[in-house]
């Protein structure tokens, strides 16, 4: 009673991949989003302490998590 290397090592390098890919749309996504703004978050967020901003920004963040990471579960 072993481990299948081979099953172990597709599942790993599965999980890799779109773990990686996941990322990278998250990125792609959060930068499209904050292009699009009419102001800079980060004057806001860090300069003018806009805890209100930070909140927004902050579920806009999880919601794209989520659905990322739905699409990628299949």
């Amino acid at each position: 009673m072993g481990i299948d290397v081979t099953a172990f090592l597709k599942v790993f390098v599965n999980t890799a991949f779109y773990t990686i890919f996941g990322i990278i749309i998250f990125f792609i996504t959060f930068k499209v989003i904050a292009k699009g703004l009419p102001f800079s978050l980060r004057k806001e967020i860090e300069e003018d302490h806009n805890n209100a901003v930070a909140i927004i920004i902050a579920a806009v963040i999880i919601g794209i998590a989520i659905i990322i990471a739905a699409a990628v579960h299949g």
